[in-house]
């Protein structure tokens, strides 16, 4: 079975919908189709000689039985993904309709027996120790160099595509307990090596040497390219960054993330010109789009190693020397658990000519509550307070997830993966990623100032924005799959104790599920949530914004910087005021 489809002169790997022959296209260009029928050997022998007779019969059966272990030997490779381009800057479209691919029934059901893809790095099982094995680092990298680092999976909203995707970095190194940090520090490129040759330097790396992922999710958005030109562009340290897209389009509709703005020739100093081998564009069929989850799936396949990862919409602008500026801010917290997180504020009045930022206030992750729906009820942030920070000099300690703007050590994303059975959801994910993080040992800080700002469709920006689609124009393709996606989510993070767990799909659960470090039980008392009623104890953001959590957790936190001590947190959180609203 093919895993990936044939590859174009332009460096596109693209696969025509609903042919069941496939077209492939030669390094010369030329088209070439493979037909089904196969080439037929006729041998004849005469009849006067029975001698040669039975010699060629003997000579037919050994054939046919060569043949046969050498097709059986065929069948039993691995799928390895073929005519990968190594062009810099160029896409891969790697998504393939069922009917170009005759054998993805044993796929299909391997995928939901819920086989661990991980089985052949490292074997896991909960609540055992095994030896984690990091890859080694490289610099600079692209997923377009690796040969052979694809697999395929079936498209979770449909249940009968055929994806080829890119494989993992490397599965979570956790290893359901607290990690050291000296397995963290084998996380992270650095843009130099020492002198060994090693590009994992951990602290001795030099904070303008840090390499930096950067994941975008982009569902039709004509801005998505203009975010890249702002992110690089506007960087002290272009150089170190390196930008995974998920690009889900109408091809001949919605220009690509990593087109340039202005051809090459006529703009060269543009960022998608200078600097398009450092963008790895993962492009897919806007139909094939289940939601923000699957795509920022993909989009943590991507990722490579880097020492930090960020991840924001594909409709912001950064500010001037916004890499050095949030790395100065995540080292300031001592804590390599830390993740910065938060709702981003609205571009408009929030930057100047030059790229600086205005504003000296800054949104924090604290007010969130019940919400039910078709899928059921769950966890949802509101609009959280902006005001200047009660905190200076370091970030402030928040109880939730963003999944807005959020930049962490690259850990973080091989830890934390996104959810691949999570198709149609858009309210939840933040409760997936924060819980899970919260339970492998992650804490979350609001950011003391803001580094990119978010176009909202609201003001002059309101009817540019509007006009853009959104991914729940397939929500009739994929109906019905949301509301068992919602009631795996809730049960991966215990937010749903009335589902009986036998009811819910558990598949690769060893991946995308909890850590051993915290439970999600501890999470729900320290921070007043009923899971059983589905009620929160409100006015959480008394204690959030004000900088009592910050002031009382702080102290908490390990020496070795790996993560505050849950295990000495005696508060529990009560609304100080239950007779306001």
């Amino acid at each position: 079975m093919d895993s990936v489809p044939p590859s174009s002169p332009s460096g596109t790997i693209t696969m025509a919908k609903g042919k069941k022959r496939v077209k492939r296209r030669s390094e010369n260009g030329l088209s070439v189709s493979s037909g089904s029928s196969g080439t037929n050997i006729v041998c004849s022998a005469s009849p006067n000689s029975r001698s040669i007779e039975l010699g060629l019969l003997l000579s037919l059966a050994i054939l046919s039985v060569f043949l046969f272990g050498f097709y059986e030997s065929a069948r039993a490779l691995p799928d390895v993904p073929q005519n990968i381009p190594t062009l810099q800057g160029t896409n891969l479209n790697l998504a393939k309709d069922e009917t170009t691919i005759s054998s993805n029934r044993d796929l299909q059901q391997q995928q939901q027996k819920g086989k661990n893809r991980f089985a052949n790095m490292v074997p896991k099982m909960r609540g055992t120790k095994q030896k984690v094995v990091v890859p080694k680092a490289k610099w600079p990298i692209s997923v377009r160099d690796e040969d052979g680092d694809f697999e395929t999976i079936i498209h979770p909203g449909d249940q009968k595509t055929p994806m080829s995707v890119p494989k993992f970095w490397s599965p979570p190194i956790h290893n359901d307990q607290l990690m050291s940090r000296e397995t963290a520090m084998k996380i992270g490129s650095c843009t130099e090596p020492d002198k060994h040759g090693n590009y994992a330097r951990g602290d001795d790396c030099p904070h303008h040497q840090r390499t930096i992922y950067l994941a975008i999710a982009s569902y039709r958005d004509f801005q998505c390219r203009f975010t890249l030109e702002s992110a690089f562009l506007r960087a002290k340290y272009p150089d170190r960054i390196r930008v995974g897209v998920v690009d889900q389009i109408v091809d001949g509709e919605d220009p690509r993330c990593n087109e340039p703005i202005k051809p090459c020739d006529q703009n060269p100093h543009q960022a998608l010109c200078m600097y398009k081998d450092r963008v790895d564009v993962y492009e897919m069929e806007a139909e094939l789009s289940i939601g923000p989850v699957f795509a920022r799936h993909i989009g943590h396949r991507l990722y490579r190693g880097e020492y930090y990862a960020t991840q924001n919409d594909a409709h912001i602008t950064y500010v001037q020397d916004w890499d050095v500026d949030i790395i100065k801010q995540m080292e300031a917290t001592n804590n390599e658990m830390g993740v910065l997180t938060t709702y981003l504020t609205d571009v408009q009045g929030s930057i100047s000519e030059e790229g600086k930022s205005l504003r000296d206030t800054r949104p924090i992750m604290c007010n969130t509550d019940y919400e039910g729906g078709v899928q059921g009820q769950h966890l949802r942030h509101g609009s959280q307070p902006e005001r200047v920070p009660h905190i200076v000099g370091s970030p402030q300690m928040e109880p939730y997830w963003a999944a807005g703007y959020s930049f962490s050590r690259g850990h973080f994303v091989v830890n934390v993966p996104y959810d691949m059975y999570m198709p149609m959801i858009f309210q939840g994910e933040e409760m997936s990623i924060g819980i899970r993080g919260f339970t492998i040992g992650y804490d979350y800080y609001a950011p003391e100032r803001s580094v990119c700002f978010h176009h909202y469709a609201v003001g002059a920006n309101a009817k540019k924005r509007n006009k853009v689609k959104h991914f729940w124009e397939n929500s009739n393709r994929y109906a019905g799959t949301g509301k068992a996606a919602m009631t795996r989510l809730l049960g991966i993070v215990h937010m749903n104790p009335e589902k009986d767990p036998s009811t819910w799909d558990h598949t690769d659960e060893d991946v995308y599920g909890i850590g051993g470090v915290r439970t999600p039980e501890r999470f729900y008392e320290v921070f007043g949530i009923d899971v059983v009623n589905k009620k929160t104890e409100h006015h959480l953001c008394r204690f959030v914004d004000s900088g009592k959590m910050h002031n009382q957790f702080k102290k908490l936190l390990r020496k070795d910087g790996m993560g505050v001590d849950y295990g000495q947190v005696t508060y529990k959180f009560k609304d100080p005021a239950p007779n306001e609203k």
